[in-house]
């Protein structure tokens, strides 16, 4: 999921989450994963304040405008 880039800084992204945790509780799941890019930091404080923890790094998963990019794999137990 991604919020629009005029629409960040104003909840959208927290109540996102907020259903989407919501949803899956309500569907009896345990686990919930995502990934996402090093250098968004924005991201990874959404992600943070969602409960979400670090469980890994994606070395050199994505190439993007000729680099070899990382990703953070997170984790959220329900």
């Amino acid at each position: 999921m991604g919020v629009d880039e005029k629409a960040r800084g104003q909840g959208v992204g927290t109540k996102l989450f907020e259903a989407c945790i919501a949803w899956a509780k309500e569907q009896k799941i345990h686990r919930l994963e995502l990934t996402y890019i090093a250098h968004n930091d924005a991201a990874g404080a959404l992600y943070n304040k969602m409960g979400f923890w670090q469980e890994g790094v994606k070395q050199h998963s994505l190439y993007i405008d000729g680099q070899y990019v990382n990703e953070y794999y997170m984790v959220l137990l329900l």
